[in-house]
């Protein structure tokens, strides 16, 4: 029989998340139920769909020991359902702007103070790109990241952005100097990072909003950087933000 005091962090999530599982199939479950399910102690089970209140994913129902999904759910299922229309609604423009541009296109959302890769197109010109997708990339160091980071108030972005380590020497690491940068975001309505993630990538972001004008994504064009010098980003940096407002106006932002 399992000992709680053995258990390790991934086991007790683990756990958690079959609990959930065993909620989503049966409605309403009671403590024994879960119990035998997982071959755990009664106590155990207990305290584990108890940290799932806790938390509003789990909500007892009727008599004591009886419990099903929270409404808690419903707010992580909201949070992945914006991030797939997202995905939905930008991948004919994404595909439409790699080829205008022949350069690579990448899809961003904000998670866990990190920019995470949900969508990409390989640019004609790109010879064996880097998949992205699934990674999470640094906020401070890349365009994905600036333009994420400038949906985010002024006061709140020291949250986001608690180190800022260097990766080239064109990095910035200093927080004055980002909320200069971003600054700069919000008024150009594109980012540009040159050499600061990797030496030699370049590449330009700029913010996809959705029905309320918050900024719930980035889309941007990256190459190398001997490519995509100042006159080649001049000349990208207008597809990449009308392929932008494009996105953000499948999601319900502005009016046509």
């Amino acid at each position: 029989m399992y000992n709680a005091g053995t258990a390790s962090p991934v086991q007790s999530v683990d756990r958690a998340l079959a609990i959930l599982d065993l909620l989503a199939r049966g409605g309403e479950v009671g403590v024994s139920d879960i119990a035998a399910e997982l071959g755990v102690h009664k106590s155990t089970a207990f305290r584990l769909v108890g940290a799932l209140e806790r938390r509003g994913v789990a909500e007892q129902v009727g008599e004591r020991g009886k419990y099903r999904l929270g409404v808690g759910i419903l707010r992580l299922a909201a949070a992945t359902t914006a991030r797939l229309d997202v995905v939905q609604e930008a991948r004919a423009v994404a595909r439409q702007l790699a080829v205008a541009t022949r350069e690579t296109v990448n899809v961003a959302v904000l998670s866990e103070g990190s920019a995470l890769y949900v969508d990409q197109v390989a640019g004609a010109s790109a010879l064996q790109s880097h998949n992205w997708v699934g990674q999470h990339i640094p906020l401070h160091a890349t365009s994905n990241g600036k333009v994420l980071l400038s949906g985010v108030p002024d006061g709140q972005l020291a949250m986001y952005v608690k180190k800022l380590p260097g990766y080239t020497d064109q990095t910035i690491t200093r927080l004055s100097e980002l909320r200069r940068d971003i600054s700069s975001v919000r008024d150009r309505g594109y980012a540009v990072a040159v050499d600061e993630l990797e030496v030699g990538l370049t590449a330009l972001a700029a913010p996809i909003r959705n029905a309320h004008g918050d900024v719930v994504a980035s889309i941007s064009a990256s190459g190398p950087t001997f490519r995509l010098g100042r006159e080649r980003i001049e000349q990208v940096a207008p597809l990449l933000v009308a392929a932008a407002q494009e996105v953000s106006h499948r999601l319900g932002w502005g009016s046509r």
